[in-house]
């Protein structure tokens, strides 16, 4: 169907509020221009619909009849969300420092893990391009250098993988009883490594690289040749209900060295006998700046807390605001801010989520000085003060949108002005740089 009974609800609830549509667009879903991209025939998704009808139900204690909207689809090809951009997000990667103060934060979380044989289990939900994980396992080894590992990361984006692949020849050299598990499923299958529908579970991809050779330089030969096996099965279509993207086939790529098969016999998965049970959890950034806590808690950190062996620690990370970097934004869109949902909120939405099968976990928001850090836009100190040049105004930009997750569109319709570029100067003076601000938090399960 058309939007128009959507529109309708909305108008009509406008009218008796005296309130203008994009005021409602801001509160019900942080988007000034809702109304505006519906009367243009864009469609939402199931989440943005479940938000806007709830939004009118609180505010007039009357839930509207529901609507089967039809959810937009999106082309990966020509109208991705902002944070698929690849260049966005690699010049984001390579001129802030959020990856390596991560890291050092997930590195805490080591001295509270107490490993059991066979090995120390570590799940990465969302690897990206694998400079977190690989970081993260050098402070690992340095702490646990004798004791077997069993890494496995979750990653849709094909680019990713490759990136992540080309950093595992080393890990492998320093730490060569590493067994290296990595698979595009979702949240609530990526743990164990099966796919919840039988049907999909049938097409499912096992492949088993067992590298030959004991040099850092044999073994990247020898995954580099995996391109071939990636390009062709890494795949990723778009939701037809929720717009999102999603997997074609499911794939576990298993990797370890030969000269260790014996000691990790015992360790590496077999299809169709996987367990989870890890010892550390990192979510960093694993859910959309704008998506629901109940989502949130569903979808990502509930199934995550399930895959937790006793004792075992998740750490969740994602953007606090309330930084220089939420300045640059409001600058251009006043008012406007994505980070709505707070650890607090989504720790109790997880733990309603569980219910009676999270009595054995416990769920630490701590005080605002242990869980929020501070990472910056990497720059000289001659480049933010005085005449700011150009490329370094960009930089904060396009660091400030990414953040934010700033939709294409959006960002399209100040391009062609200086607002943007006069934003991000007026902060860097203001502030002699740029920083962001993360808010972390740990879900536990209690030891035996």
């Amino acid at each position: 169907m058309k939007n128009d009974q959507l529109l309708a609800q909305i108008t009509e609830f406008c009218r008796q509020s005296d309130m203008a549509e994009s005021t409602f667009g801001r509160r019900a879903v942080n988007d000034g221009k809702l109304v505006q991209r519906l009367r243009e025939g864009k469609r939402i998704t199931i989440d943005t619909l479940d938000r806007i009808q709830a939004y009118i139900a609180a505010s007039t204690g009357t839930l509207p009849p529901r609507l089967d909207v039809v959810p937009e689809k999106r082309d990966p090809k020509s109208n991705f969300r902002f944070f698929e951009n690849r260049q966005k997000y690699l010049l984001f990667v390579h001129t802030c420092s959020e990856k390596r103060v991560v890291a050092e934060r997930v590195g805490l979380e080591l001295a509270s893990i107490h490993p059991r044989p066979p090995a120390l289990r570590l799940f990465d939900a969302g690897v990206g391009d694998g400079t977190v994980l690989s970081k993260v396992l050098r402070t690992m080894h340095g702490r646990f250098p004798h004791i077997p590992f069993y890494v496995a990361g979750k990653e849709l984006s094909l680019e990713d993988v490759r990136l992540t692949l080309e950093k595992v020849p080393d890990r492998l050299f320093e730490h060569p009883a590493s067994v290296f598990v990595f698979t595009n499923m979702n949240y609530a299958e990526a743990p164990w490594l099966t796919p919840a529908s039988p049907s999909v579970a049938a097409s499912m991809i096992w492949h088993e690289v067992v590298l030959q050779g004991d040099s850092s330089g044999d073994f990247e030969t020898q995954i580099a040749a995996l391109k071939p096996f990636l390009e062709q099965n890494w795949r990723a279509n778009v939701s037809q209900r929720t717009g999102m993207p999603v997997y074609e086939r499911p794939i576990a790529l298993v990797l370890y060295r030969e000269d260790h098969r014996f000691l990790l016999d015992g360790i590496i998965p077999r299809a169709g006998r996987v367990e989870a049970n890890f010892d550390l959890i990192i979510a960093s950034q694993p859910y959309r700046a704008r998506s629901s806590v109940n989502f949130r808690a569903k979808r990502i950190i509930a199934p995550l807390a399930r895959a937790l062996k006793p004792g075992g620690r998740l750490i969740g990370i994602h953007s606090h605001g309330e930084d220089p970097g939420l300045e640059i934004i409001q600058a251009v869109w006043p008012g406007e801010n994505p980070f709505s949902v707070s650890r607090h909120e989504l720790l109790r939405a997880v733990k309603y989520e569980l219910g009676s099968s999270g009595r054995d976990l416990n769920f630490n928001a701590y005080a605002d000085n242990r869980s929020i850090f501070r990472y910056e836009m990497e720059a000289l100190p001659n480049e933010v003060t005085g005449t700011i040049g150009t490329s370094t105004a960009f930089a904060a930009w396009n660091a400030a949108v990414y953040v934010a997750q700033i939709e294409e569109d959006r960002l399209t319709e100040v391009a062609h002005s200086s607002r943007a570029l006069d934003a991000a100067r007026e902060v860097l003076r203001k502030h002699n740089g740029l920083w962001f601000y993360d808010e972390s938090y740990v879900i536990s399960r209690r030891r035996d």
